[in-house]
């Protein structure tokens, strides 16, 4: 719940109650009031006359969870947050929580379960809505709980749980299930529906039924049977003590989500990694089977995932406030995404005027208050943010001095606030596990929001600060407490007792969420998205700088998730999420409900448009991926504004220059002096960003550089190339196009860039010939004399995967044209070793899609290879025989052919060889 700036009212009404706006400690931090993380602390009680998180009247609360999971870390800033976090003293349930395609309410008689399918306009057309409706509930009879907590949780699941002192009942859901898993005791299982249901199929244990125009089906144990009386459906459990419901795409969906219907989900988990411009993560649900031996299940999948996944789709789609979702039928999918730029600072173009910029540099580092009179940690951070850009541009034109003044001021401010006992500091609530930094504002403290809009700031800072002085950024200095900021904000442990895992980013929903209690009628909240990228941002820098690999690979993978997420949800990049009825180009705020034309303190247009702009730094240029979108966005500020910008112009114009450099360069010359910067940036780095990308071009997201910290940008169609190296030595930094540059130890390089032998490129158009052999990187191509390598093929962790893809490693060649030949078959070659290991087996699936259209109309799967335990490598082809298949083969028109190797079995890693001629998958096509 972003305030970035004072408000004289809210702008929105969305509940009744909405007035109210290792380092670092171990599991439980050290019985004293200081406690030290390098040279810095922190205070393990807060301030005097401070708060912690409270009701909406003050009262203190703590986690509202069941002893099962009292003392593990509480991800508040959740979709689901609200069933541990009661905001309000008269609810001890929950409020609305939007987990899509279904949402959800507790009750004390179990869970409210709704489908909204049909938004609403609300707000004088501001705001759109699939708000909660209740179509049933879901639960056991006679249950009437006084409350409901939580029991556990994972990456996107959460489990609430009610007992009554005679019943209990706990219920699973989460994001794209759209199932809700129950098991109860001392009581029937139950189905109360909002009105009189259509039964459309009836097979005694499974019953399909219709409720306000949605389907739904009954799951109960084998043996059992449903009984229908008026609105209430219920049925003994014949001794079990499970049940299931999903909601139907459609009636004849029934036999499909009926294979699924006891393969309960136990948990979800998102791994990432970052290689060579791309960045991969797999999303993975465990499962337990309650009856047979399935452990598949179906997920829907939003927009802004299935647009980077090349796994196959069922035709089964649902309705979201996010715009379609597309099912798939595994336990797991992939995507895959270019990385998103980043840099310290603009490169260096020679149309900036050293002595323009050296004068604008000094209003700042010489002003009587450079932090404009912050004293809490969102204004604070603002300032911190301003001064650092501007440390890169004056080093960039030789003022060494005034760069080491704006670093000084820097480091002061950043070590007064790491520093406990002060008139500020920061304090570790341990039974909330969070840290908040005193004085405290819009909620950071009695409501634990906004962490990652106010912590990004300082580790930004505290990167940049890195990048010239790595001692004061080492682990015994300064960065300790730098990376306790980390793990309050965006912790990558799943185990680290002190905080929880990624506090506000929601893996699945593809953002954060900046309400730590997610207390409304709307669900959870988040306007200011440009400031949680500053986070990601941040994370890059930081890692890089200090030589944190595994904290710059989250920082990309979170910008870059988010930043697609962005577009798609608040931008409406593709024309394709909001309503036509909403009838406005952007969003200011998106809700678990839907998305408002509006921000929480004004209904100003500059702000709305410009609140998920700012800051605009160097992690902004992602945003320069969707050029129309952005031009769309200025268009609607100018409409609603009655003309250009007059309050934040110097934000709205940078980011017009994400588009069109030009124009946003000629409103700067129409009147450079007359305004007063937004309070987050200068007159210094308005004018330089402006001046350069006019004279570079727009930035180009279609071409990767082989490290995070790099870029590009396209002018006439000339790109220009830039990266920051912040290692000891030179360095060669290689582009996807196949340009490289060469970019000396610790500084900002720019340049036209050398043709080299290119790498292959991520999503490669092939050439002729219908063999592709295998590249790194997830590439399929024709071309032949790659460089040798391998990929590991993630162990099947003990767990039997025979036919369906988990982790799997995936290669795909797009465009692809050919004839079918009669009677041709699929054919491969691969070779596989499994080192030492013993009982593993490598499995292939081979998919078609004849059109290119995302649907997969012909996929093969081949009986699994059992390697041997000796080192070496051995060939797995397609001898071993089909285990399955599906769909029919045609002529390929503009076509994909897609790869999939993954370990069927065994409890150990295996290796793919990639690169050569050896390894390839030959099609039956002329």
């Amino acid at each position: 719940m972003a305030v970035p700036h004072p408000r004289p009212a809210a702008v929105l009404v969305l509940a009744a109650a909405l007035a109210a706006a290792g380092l670092g400690p171990a599991a439980a931090p050290a019985a004293a009031a200081t406690v030290p993380v390098g040279a810095g602390s922190y205070s393990d009680t807060r301030p005097p006359g401070t708060s912690g998180p409270t009701t909406n009247t003050g009262t203190p609360v703590t986690p509202k969870v069941t002893p099962a999971a009292q003392g593990k870390p509480v991800p508040t800033n959740d979709w689901w947050s609200s069933l541990a976090f009661q905001r309000y003293g008269d609810n001890p349930y929950s409020t609305p929580m939007y987990g899509h395609p279904l949402t959800y309410q507790a009750t004390s008689g179990g869970l409210d379960i709704g489908y909204p399918t049909s938004p609403s306009i609300v707000g004088d057309g501001r705001q759109y809505e699939f708000a909660h409706k209740r179509d049933l509930t879901l639960g056991l009879t006679g249950l009437n709980a006084p409350d409901t907590k939580a029991d556990a949780w994972s990456d996107w699941t959460v489990t609430p749980y009610w007992s009554d002192g005679a019943r209990t009942l706990r219920t699973t859901i989460g994001h794209g299930s759209p199932f809700v898993y129950a098991q109860g005791s001392g009581g029937n299982a139950q189905i109360t529906t909002a009105g009189t249901p259509t039964v459309f199929a009836d097979q005694g244990n499974v019953l399909g039924i219709t409720v306000a125009g949605h389907h739904y089906a009954l799951f109960a144990p084998t043996g059992t049977d449903w009984n229908v009386n008026g609105t209430t459906i219920s049925t003994g459990l014949g001794g079990k003590n499970y049940f299931s419901v999903a909601v139907l795409p459609s009636t004849d969906a029934l036999a499909t989500f009926k294979k699924y219907a006891f393969s309960f989900v136990t948990g979800s988990r998102v791994d990432w990694s970052t290689s060579g411009g791309s960045v991969r993560a797999t999303y993975t649900l465990t499962t337990e089977a309650k009856e047979g031996t399935e452990r598949g299940t179906l997920q829907a999948l939003y927009r802004h995932q299935w647009l980077h996944t090349t796994d196959a789709l069922t035709p089964y789609t649902y309705v979201s406030p996010r715009g379609t979702m597309k099912v798939r039928e595994s336990a797991s999918f992939t995507t895959v995404q270019k990385a998103a730029p980043v840099l310290p600072g603009l490169p260096r173009a020679g149309a900036v005027d050293t002595a323009t910029l050296r004068a604008r540099l000094n209003e700042v580092a010489n002003a009587s208050d450079p932090f404009s009179g912050a004293v809490d940690t969102y204004w604070t951070g603002k300032a911190l943010g301003k001064l650092a850009q501007l440390v890169p541009l004056a080093d960039q034109i030789g003022e060494t001095a005034i760069r080491d003044r704006l670093l000084t001021l820097m480091k002061g401010r950043l070590q007064d606030w790491f520093t406990a006992g002060g008139a500020n500091e920061f304090s570790y609530d341990p039974t909330w596990k969070t840290l908040t930094g005193y004085p405290a504002s819009y909620g950071s403290d009695s409501e634990l929001n906004d962490h990652h809009f106010h912590y990004g700031y300082y580790v930004y800072a505290a990167a940049i600060v890195a990048q010239y002085d790595q001692a004061w950024a080492a682990d015994s200095a300064w960065g300790g407490m730098v990376k306790t900021l980390v793990r309050d904000t965006a912790n990558p442990a799943r185990t680290d007792g002190a905080f929880p895992f990624l506090r506000g980013f929601d893996v699945y929903a593809g953002h954060s969420w900046a309400s730590g209690h997610q207390g409304f009628a709307a669900g959870n909240n988040q306007e200011s998205s440009s400031e949680s990228t500053n986070l990601s941002a941040a994370l890059v820098l930081w890692g890089s700088a200090t030589g944190d690999n595994a904290l710059r690979d989250l920082g990309s993978y979170l910008l870059a998730t988010e930043g697609e997420a962005i577009a798609q949800y608040w931008f409406d990049a593709d024309q394709q999420v909001f309503p036509a009825s909403f009838g406005h180009d952007t969003a200011g705020m998106v809700w678990g409900s839907g998305a408002a034309y509006a921000t929480w303190w004004t209904a100003n247009p500059e702000e709305i448009h410009g609140i998920n702009v700012l800051p605009v730094t160097g992690g902004s240029l992602q945003l320069g991926g969707h050029k129309e979108a952005i031009r769309r966005n200025i268009a609607e500020m100018e409409r609603e504004n009655g003309g250009t910008a007059v309050e934040w112009r110097d934000i709205l114009w940078e980011f017009q220059s994400l588009a069109d450099p030009a124009a946003a360069k000629n409103k700067w010359d129409a009147g450079n002096n007359a305004y007063t910067p937004e309070a987050g940036e200068s007159k210094a780095h308005t004018y330089h960003w402006l001046t350069t990308l006019a004279a570079v071009g727009a930035p180009d997201t279609t071409v990767t550089g082989d490290i995070p910290t790099s870029a590009v940008f396209t002018k006439n169609g000339v790109r220009t190339y830039a990266a920051h190296n912040y290692g000891a030595t030179t360095r060669n930094v290689t582009f996807s196009d196949g340009k490289s540059l060469t970019v000396p130890a610790r500084s900002t390089a720019s340049g036209t860039g050398t043709a080299t032998d290119p790498d292959p490129d991520p999503d490669p158009e092939p050439s002729t010939g219908n063999t592709f052999r295998i590249r790194s990187g997830g590439v399929l191509t024709t071309a032949t004399g790659g460089t040798p390598g391998s990929d590991t093929i993630p162990s099947a962790g003990g767990t039997n995967h025979d036919g369906t893809p988990y982790r799997p490693l995936v290669y795909v060649a797009r465009g692809v044209n050919g004839t079918l030949e009669p009677g041709g078959a699929t054919t491969f070659r691969l070779p596989v070793d499994a080192g030492s290991a013993v009982g593993l087996g490598q499995q292939v699936r081979v998919s078609y899609d004849l059109t290119g259209d995302g649907t997969y109309d012909r996929t093969e799967t081949y009986h699994y290879f059992a390697t041997d335990p000796v080192q070496g490598w051995e060939e797995y082809n397609q001898t071993r025989g089909l285990k399955s298949a599906t769909g029919t083969l045609g002529n390929l028109k503009n076509g994909t052919v897609r790869l999939e190797v993954w370990s069927a079995i065994g409890n150990a890693d295996s290796q793919l060889r990639t690169g050569t001629d050896t390894g390839v998958v030959v099609i039956p096509f002329g």
